[in-house]
């Protein structure tokens, strides 16, 4: 076994990763960007090396750096986590070039699956069954339509390098390919650098069910079963489980089987992902998956297949890569229970899941047996806009696949986030919807039932609002208290000259001016907004500057209203776009004088590595142009302004 290890990583899989390598005895090594100075993974391991500048580009991803942190460290091995560089093979090839470890397959293995369309070619050849398309080189506009049209939609764009959903376009139909197709391929190359893509036909009702598979370097290869991941969002996976709802043994053994001889093919070694897609039309069917691609290192969902193996994946990686042979034989791998995963994200459900920054005011996970967190922040932590804005991934594991469900959803449910706005109330009405209970649900579930899991806009939550205005009261009060000051906020009698004691108290929620009304009779004062009492059922967490309700799975924000400030928002700009999240601008695609028409694309902002289009809120002509191409923008700052056109004369 080593003595030491690099985690060329962050956040919470390197805190994973650490957590077993100090298990193990190994002298853990971390290393981070100036944005992560005061980082969770930085305090938990032994040592921790400064290697660039916030932006990955310039840290994270620079191999060079990294080697050399490991050279003057003296680390054994080097572990990539997922993400980064773990599928690199010229890092991969680097660090058996400098005498270092990798943890993770050869470089041959990474660069025979790195690429979709050799991973499918190969595939094809070993017997594995692959998904209709196109893999082929030939790369020229038309020439994927006349594919794509050949194939017959729906199709699906995906990047030959890509991975995480990115650089992947779902098209219905045939005029809507050639944006599709130049959205899929920016985003690619801004991702990993590879323009390329491959055409795939569209699976109708598609599940996501992926293989835990282990090789050794002695030749030896087994599955630990298999994961769903179909509850997913823009191609990203939400909730994963273990084992797959519906799934027989049989299928189980088939799947199992076409993953271990995807692994064999290409030589491999140590932890990989053997995904395939499922027609679930009638429920699984032994002839009805496909091989999709293989992920040639630890996934984020990791943990379930260890909740019902009972094993540590991490440990087996470096037992694997230290030369030991695998642990176990096939038939001596358990399946014991469910296990659901939730992936918890600084993101705002009601406004199309924008990833969402800040100070962590407050971080609060529940205890109980069978769940598990897995974080890479504490409370006081910053959701910084350079790097994928997890929190943690919350796991429950249960004899039932309900009882799993059930301690996710409660788990959720008493998560408490306050600050960045979080998915945690999606999460939970995700664990108790009703179909997916069923096992009735493929890869379009949640786009299909955004309203019922509140990920639509819903309003102000007045009595949450109301809630924050009693805490700002209290605190306004005894302020008053502690400095000796006389307040008509001291009065707590019902005395008025005419008629009941009530006062007007300006406020800010969520942007939105409203007034709390608050009215002293006998007892403590009584809060209401628009004759909506305060909530009772809320939780309301202090800040300097704010307070944040926690209700149901929301945040509202409440502060004071200055009056000598218009802090009400746009008044009048009707015609204003602003940023929704702090991002770059990828491209503006007017200028000022530019008539433009109601939901025309005008700019576009990347965050997170994801593109998000800015459109005009009204018709009319641009009056300013408020930022650069390149430039990072923080959330709500004004992009364009857009002077609306005047109605027609009667």
């Amino acid at each position: 076994m080593f003595s030491s290890v690099l985690i060329a990583n962050r956040g919470e899989i390197a805190c994973r990763i650490a957590r077993t390598a100090k298990r193990l005895g190994l002298r853990t090594i971390a290393v981070y960007s100036e944005a992560d100075a005061q980082a969770l993974h930085v305090r938990v391991c032994d040592e921790a090396y400064l290697i660039g500048p916030p932006p990955a580009a310039q840290s994270y991803l620079v191999m060079d750096k990294i080697i050399a942190v490991a050279k003057a460290s003296g680390a054994d091995c080097i572990h990539p986590g997922y993400g980064f560089l773990s599928e690199n093979a010229g890092f991969a090839q680097a660090c058996a070039d400098a005498g270092i470890v990798f943890v993770g397959p050869p470089p041959d293995a990474i660069r025979a699956m790195g690429l979709k369309d050799r991973a499918k070619a190969l595939m094809e050849k070993a017997g594995v069954p692959v998904v209709p398309g196109f893999h082929g080189d030939m790369q020229e506009p038309k020439f994927l339509q006349r594919k794509a049209y050949e194939i017959g939609y729906p199709v699906l764009i995906k990047a030959v390098a890509g991975g995480g959903g990115k650089g992947m376009r779902k098209v219905e139909r045939h005029a809507d390919f050639d944006a599709a197709l130049e959205a899929a391929q920016r985003e690619a190359q801004n991702a990993f650098g590879d323009a390329r893509v491959l055409i795939e036909k569209y699976v109708s009702a598609p599940r996501h069910i992926e293989v835990q598979v282990f090789a050794d370097g002695h030749g030896n290869a087994i599955h630990l079963n298999e994961r769903d991941c179909s509850l997913q969002r823009r191609h990203q996976k939400v909730i994963e489980e273990a084992p797959a709802p519906g799934m027989s043994a049989d299928l189980r053994a088939r799947m199992g089987q076409a993953a271990v001889a995807a692994a064999l093919a290409v030589g491999y070694q140590g932890a990989g992902t053997v995904e395939f897609i499922a027609d679930s039309a009638g429920g699984l069917k032994d002839d009805g998956f496909w091989f999709m691609e293989m992920n040639t290192r630890l996934q984020v969902e990791h943990p379930v297949t260890e909740a019902v193996t009972g094993l540590d994946l991490v440990e087996w990686q470096f037992r694997i890569a230290a030369g030991e042979t695998l642990p176990l034989k096939q038939d001596q791998v358990r399946l014991d229970g469910y296990a659901v995963e939730a992936r918890l994200y600084a993101e705002d459900p009601e406004r199309g899941f924008l990833p969402s920054t800040g100070k962590l005011v407050a971080l609060r996970f529940p205890k109980a047996d069978g769940l598990r967190v897995d974080t890479g922040v504490e409370a006081g932590d910053t959701v910084t806009p350079f790097y994928d804005p997890m929190i943690a991934k919350i796991i429950a594991h249960g004899a039932t696949r309900n009882d799993a469900l059930d301690a996710l959803a409660n788990a959720l449910e008493a998560t408490v986030v306050a600050g960045p706005r979080s998915n945690a109330g999606f999460l939970a009405a995700l664990a108790r919807a009703d179909a997916f209970r069923q096992g009735d649900f493929d890869t379009g579930f949640i786009d299909a039932h955004l309203g019922e899991l509140g990920a639509t806009r819903q309003g102000l939550d007045r009595a949450a609002a109301a809630r924050g205005a009693e805490m700002l009261l209290a605190q306004e009060r005894a302020r008053l208290a502690s400095a000796g000051s006389a307040s008509p906020w001291d009065a707590d009698d019902a005395f008025q000259l005419s008629g009941a004691r009530t006062l007007s108290l300006p406020l800010i929620a969520e942007g939105e001016s409203v007034t709390a009304q608050v009215s002293y009779g006998h007892g403590v004062p009584v809060v209401s907004i628009d004759g909506t009492p305060a909530a009772s059922d809320a939780v309301a967490i202090a800040a300097e500057d704010a307070v944040y309700v926690l209700r149901a799975g929301r945040q509202t924000k409440v502060t004071l209203r200055d009056l000598a400030l218009d802090e009400a928002g746009d008044a009048g700009g009707g015609g204003l776009v602003r940023a929704p999240m702090h991002g770059k601008v990828l491209a503006v695609l007017v200028e000022k004088g530019t008539a433009v028409t109601r939901g025309q694309r005008v700019a576009i902002i990347e965050a997170m590595k994801m593109e998000h289009t800015l459109t005009a809120p009204v018709d009319g002509t641009v009056a300013e142009v408020a930022v650069e191409q390149g430039a990072q923008v923080p959330e709500g700052a004004k992009v364009l302004l857009i002077e609306a056109a005047s109605a027609p004369s009667p």
